[in-house]
């Protein structure tokens, strides 16, 4: 199917949508099409179910970024509102379907706990080994990276960068949806 007759027939769908990408040969995407099947029965009527084999849609998933296999990306009036990558859960799958059918973006997970310690590991690596070259030379650039690592394990728990961050979109006239 064309690009072009894939939007169009996703904007005419009366319902949301999951669309399935996936190939012959993915061994993932076998493992997902069990699950998908039992959340799909769950929401029939209610969400349609679309499988497109990557393969022969290239211009497709490059359209749509989709640069990996299996992805299952839920629209509603013709809008992505979810994705997911990978193989995924029945509960992973059950949210994706409740975000096509709500049309509401779920909300981000975040980062874990082993995230933000393997972060800030890795942050002082760097910083200690900035340390034993004195500062100096390429080793500010590794102090520099090794607090960007730091930072980005605590950033969206810091005050300070929460009340700086609208203000900043603010200015660039972005809204919030289209930086989610």
């Amino acid at each position: 199917m064309p690009d072009n007759d894939f939007f169009e027939r996703l904007l005419q769908n009366p319902r949301p949508v999951v669309v399935d990408f996936w190939a012959p040969w993915c061994g993932p995407c076998r493992m997902v099409e069990p699950v998908l099947k039992n959340v799909g029965k769950r929401y029939d009527g209610q969400v349609d179910v679309w499988k497109i084999n990557a393969d022969e849609q290239p211009d497709l998933l490059r359209k749509l970024r989709i640069y990996g296999i299996p992805t299952l990306v839920g629209f509603n009036a013709g809008q992505e509102v979810a994705r997911k990558v990978g193989v995924a859960s029945q509960a992973d799958l059950s949210d994706l379907f409740e975000a096509a059918l709500s049309g509401e973006k779920p909300p981000s997970p975040g980062l874990t706990i082993v995230d933000r310690i393997l972060r800030v590991a890795i942050g002082l690596a760097l910083f200690l080994l900035a340390y034993t070259g004195d500062f100096r030379g390429i080793f500010i650039l590794i102090a520099l990276l090794g607090g960007a690592a730091i930072f980005s394990a605590v950033y969206d728990r810091c005050p300070v960068w929460q009340a700086i961050v609208p203000r900043v979109k603010a200015l660039l006239g972005r809204s919030e949806s289209e930086t989610q």
